[in-house]
């Protein structure tokens, strides 16, 4: 449950594979463009590729706004995206602001090589981890009192952790921010297609269309990748978008460094090229993700565990304040041990991810099957029982809306489930995925 992956897409996507085995270069219908393929490639990427992320990324947002390719560079994950930004924008010792709670990987994909300083925004949960001009503005004096330069603003949108999405007011507020200062804004949006309900995903891409928004384009970027949206971190395609030419033509020649295969962009070219099938997906994996998130944390509800409010990514930001024993990281770091080596869930705790109130843990829903994830949510109220805490009446019978696709030896009654004579957190598990070292 540590593991932001999307599996619950994979049917939609092997489905396509049948029917278009042509695709594939490893096939009799595709094996014909293999040596067109294999051959070398033009480093900006094959132009049916560049075309196809073009029109994904517009689709992805609703139509609303339009993508050139000519500005599609391509990089080795959302993770080299990122280093790619960094080099392109900032010299060693300057900052980006990252307002917190955000993914642990940002100090490993923006420092390691860079030699970039990250500072976090702080953001709080009374008013629901909201980006606030105050709290940028705070940020932003504390990295000049340490004489340091600040360079841009970093955001993930949606959120990672959060699982929610920044407001159009919000993100107009941090445009005009970092053009008064004359700041970089990086806008992650490596989840934009999992937005499974409202309020609606807002690009920074379409902030800045917005006749009532004064914005220098050039310190506009966006990362974006399809390991999330499409469940491909195998594939290692990200991009970096900017609207800045100077930037684009710095990270073309940075790319060399972290392609992707042409077999991947071939394969990728033609999936995306479809558009009933990408209709249908985007749609669908909505809707998969929709009832998975919905199950999951209405279930965490059953047994008093409270979550903050999300409609989007692959995880919940889940509250156990009240599990502590003390209001101290190191109380946290204590739960999540007991979360870990007892219970046996592989869940991230909240100052991994830079949050400043400890007691709040990341937990990842869409990269298991119907069956762990029973697995997972018996172990959690087992848990819940044995401690005691704030438990709630059991419902006997699930709402409909709640309804959930299980093959028939798993479509037991959500009170047979939830029984603790079921099975105990000690059972055997064979193959099972809780607790993988990846992040």
């Amino acid at each position: 449950m540590g593991l932001a992956e999307n599996q619950l897409c994979f049917n939609l996507i092997k489905n396509w594979l049948i029917k278009h085995p042509e695709a594939s270069l490893c096939t009799p219908q595709g094996v014909n463009k293999f040596k067109e393929t294999a051959l070398f490639q033009d480093y900006h990427g094959m132009p049916e590729f560049r075309q196809a992320v073009a029109k994904f990324m517009g689709k992805v947002r609703g139509d609303r706004v339009k993508f050139d390719p000519d500005r599609i560079v391509m990089s080795g994950g959302a993770t080299g995206a990122h280093e790619m930004v960094a080099f392109c924008l900032a010299d060693p010792g300057e900052a980006f602001l990252v307002p917190t709670p955000y993914y642990p990987g940002f100090n490993r994909d923006l420092k390691w090589r860079t030699g970039v300083e990250l500072v976090p925004v702080n953001c709080e949960s009374c008013n629901n981890f909201k980006i606030t001009r105050n709290a940028l503005e705070a940020a932003y004096v504390k990295v000049q009192e340490a004489n340091l330069r600040v360079k841009g603003l970093l955001i993930t949108n949606p959120s990672n952790p959060l699982g929610t999405v920044l407001d159009r007011d919000t993100l107009k507020s941090m445009v005009r921010f970092i053009n008064d200062k004359n700041i970089h804004l990086i806008g992650d949006e490596i989840y934009a297609a999992t937005v499974f309900m409202e309020p609606e995903f807002v690009s920074i891409s379409e902030i800045i269309e917005e006749e009532d928004v004064e914005c220098n384009r050039d310190l506009i970027h966006i990362v974006y990748s399809l390991s999330k949206d499409m469940g491909f971190p195998g594939f290692r395609v990200g991009i970096v978008y900017s609207y800045n030419d100077s930037v684009v033509s710095c990270a073309r020649k940075m790319s060399s460094f972290g392609l992707v295969s042409s077999q991947t962009q071939h394969l990728i070219a033609s999936m995306l090229s479809d558009d009933e099938f990408v209709d249908n997906f985007i749609t669908e994996s909505k809707e998969l993700l929709f009832r998975r998130h919905k199950y999951f944390t209405w279930s965490l509800s059953q047994v008093g565990i409270g979550c903050l409010k999300g409609n989007a990514g692959l995880f919940i930001w889940m509250d156990l304040r009240k599990l502590l024993k003390e209001k101290t990281f190191a109380a946290e770091m204590e739960l999540w041990r007991v979360i870990t080596n007892e219970v046996k869930l592989n869940v991230s705790p909240g100052s991994s991810f830079q949050c400043q109130e400890p007691g709040w843990f990341r937990v990842c829903f869409a990269n298991m099957d119907d069956y762990t994830m029973k697995v997972a949510l018996l172990r959690i109220r087992t848990f819940m029982l044995k401690n005691n805490e704030a438990m709630v009446p059991l419902k006997l019978c699930r709402p409909s809306s709640l309804k959930l696709s299980l093959s028939r030896s798993l479509s037991r009654r959500m009170d047979d489930f939830m029984s603790p004579g079921i099975m105990s957190p000690q059972s055997p598990l064979p193959q099972s995925p809780l607790v993988r070292a990846r992040t």
